[in-house]
This record gives C-alpha cells, sequence and structure tokens, in this order.
C-alpha cells in the first residue's frame, strides 16, 4: 500500500467539488471585487491544496487588484498571496509535506489564490507552521517579514553599523527594525506621532517622527538605509548616507545618477519568499525573538471591506489585516 506522501490527490475524497473565493474578473477599485463559488482546484506537481484557515491582506493584493502590479496577472483571479491552513491534499512528486500537516506561506510567484477556502500552493514558498502559532498570526507573516529578512541579507554585516529604517512602525518596517536589532545594528527609524513609543519597544534606538520633524536632522553618516516608504524620503536619504554606504528599498529603485554622485550603492528588489526563509523566521517567532501585530481581523466575506482599508477609504488601525476563512 502507498504511502500518504505518494498517493495521487484523489486518495484524499474530503475536499468539496466547490469552493467559495474572492475573484476578480477585471481590474480597478475594491468595487471589482466579488465572493464566489468556483470550482475547488487540484494540486499538480510540486503543489499542495490547502485548507485555507486564514490569509494575509497586503499592499500586493491591492495593487493586483488594479492592474498595477509588476507581475502579469491573467484574469480572472482570486486575489491573495499569505495563507495560513491545513494540507488537504498533495501533488503526485511531494514527499516532505503530507495531509493534515499545519503550513503557512504564500501560494505562487503570481501572488494569488489565497482569498480563498482551499487554495493550491508552491511547496517551495510554505512551511510548517508550529503548533504555538496560530492560524491567524501565521498568516500575517510570510510576505512582510521575508521582505525586511531579505533587505537585512542584503545590506550584509549590520552590527555595530548604523541603519535608517523607514516605516517602523509598518507591517515591513517593524520587522525590519527587529532584525536590525538583533543583528547588532545601531537602528534609527522613521514612523508617525503615535507610533513612536511602540518602534522603541521594537528595538530603535532612536525615532523620529516623520510627521513633525527631519530625520536629517538625526541621523547622519548612516552605513544602511532600508526604504520601505519611498518617494521623496527615498530621495532625502542619500544626503545622511556616508560615502561607501548602502541604500536598499523595497519600494521604488532608486536614482541611480543621485547614487553615483554621492558615492554610494542603491538598489530595488522584489520580495522572494522560499521555505528556508519561512522556517527561519518561524524558529525566531518560537523563540519569542520576534513578534507580530495584528491590526484588523475580518471574514472572507468582508474582503472588500479589507481592502477599502488598504485603500483609507475606512479607518486603520496599525497592524496586519488578515482574513479568517476557516476553522
Amino acid at each position: 500500500m502507498a504511502s500518504e506522501t505518494q498517493r495521487s490527490p484523489q486518495s484524499y475524497p474530503d475536499a468539496p467539488s466547490t469552493m467559495m473565493a474572492c475573484r476578480v474578473h477585471r481590474f480597478g477599485p475594491p468595487e471589482v471585487m466579488a465572493l464566489e463559488q468556483v470550482e475547488t482546484p487540484t494540486p499538480g506537481v510540486g503543489q499542495v491544496l490547502v485548507r485555507v484557515q486564514a490569509a494575509g491582506v497586503g499592499p500586493w493584493d491591492g495593487w493586483i487588484r488594479a492592474g498595477k502590479s509588476v507581475l502579469p496577472q491573467p484574469l480572472p483571479l482570486t486575489l491573495g498571496s499569505d495563507l495560513s491552513g491545513i494540507i488537504q491534499a498533495v501533488g503526485p512528486d511531494v514527499v516532505t509535506l503530507q495531509p493534515g500537516d499545519a503550513v503557512f506561506g504564500v501560494t505562487n510567484a503570481q501572488f494569488t489564490g489565497a482569498y480563498a477556502e482551499y487554495a493550491l500552493a508552491s511547496v517551495s514558498m510554505i512551511t510548517h507552521r508550529p503548533a504555538t502559532l496560530a492560524a491567524i498570526d501565521a498568516a500575517s507573516v510570510p510576505v512582510v517579514a521575508v521582505t525586511a529578512q531579505q533587505a537585512i541579507e542584503r545590506a550584509g554585516t549590520i552590527a555595530n553599523r548604523k541603519v535608517l529604517i523607514h516605516g517602523g512602525a509598518g507591517s515591513v518596517g517593524a520587522y525590519a527594525v527587529q532584525l536590525a536589532r538583533r543583528a547588532g545594528a545601531q537602528v534609527i527609524a522613521t514612523a508617525g506621532t503615535n507610533d513612536l513609543g511602540h518602534v522603541r519597544g521594537l528595538g530603535a534606538t532612536e525615532v523620529v517622527d516623520y510627521r513633525l520633524g527631519r530625520f536629517e536632522d538625526v541621523a547622519s553618516e548612516v552605513d544602511v538605509v532600508l526604504d520601505f516608504v519611498g518617494g521623496e524620503a527615498q530621495r532625502r536619504s542619500f544626503e545622511v548616507l556616508r560615502s561607501g554606504g548602502t541604500l536598499i528599498s523595497a519600494v521604488s529603485d532608486p536614482d541611480q545618477t543621485l547614487a553615483q554622485r554621492r558615492g554610494v550603492t542603491a538598489g530595488f528588489f522584489l520580495v522572494e519568499v522560499t521555505t528556508e526563509r519561512l522556517s527561519s523566521v518561524s524558529a525566531l517567532i518560537e523563540l519569542g525573538q520576534l513578534s507580530m501585530n495584528i491590526g484588523t481581523v475580518l471574514p472572507l466575506a468582508e474582503a472588500r471591506a479589507a481592502h477599502e482599508i488598504l485603500e483609507g477609504t475606512r479607518p486603520r488601525i496599525r497592524g496586519k489585516i488578515v482574513l479568517q476563512v476557516g476553522e
């Protein structure tokens, strides 16, 4: 008799033939989102079918919905990338995971498919979820934590170096502050008035209120700038970098002419979520060395409201937006 990891997906009859999913048939504002009944997918090579318990909501979901993604996104599509849940079925070649495993991570390289009762996920972009990590908490982690982790990786050795982090209270910035401090950096962060104490608590040595002050008045001869804001803050950051310093942005490509003029290195990156990176983040969370911040939890049926929060047409509190999908 074949082992569970060797059986075909059809060996697991528990998944219903149809499911509810939040779909878009045209790009546009949150109004284009609709909850629909669709066919439950079957995992192929390198994939698993996850019974989704929770799905994270991030700005990239809004970009995809609006047709502003840098990746090609064929329509119609199911929104969502971050997810947490239980494996329902595995593809024919999957041996590292099996039905019943609790996992979290990202669906696929297109960052789609998670706002649904069941979702296909690439084996290379998910990992086991620790028993101590609740499904809603886990769904808040993948893209933002790995983005921060990858930014730190690109910065190289930052122990005893001065690091300026823009957006220290944001979903990515909060992880970056913690990871940079853990790596031994002297962390200066920018944040809003109501978030200054929170960011200090994450490990920032100094926090600048970007509404009331200028980070240039506090930061100088900075070794590394981690930019999670973009725009004017990114441009002004060149003024505080020391010669030979580094600016790393997860938002937009920095001005290379300005970088050359200032004698610094500047670059942009797209996050690459991998099992290895997720496992590393998961281990730190289990050890209590990384804290999460959940802001708003809504049911799947209110995914449109979640995107209205992203758009700023509904009030937002600090922290990650998460959709609760199933038990």
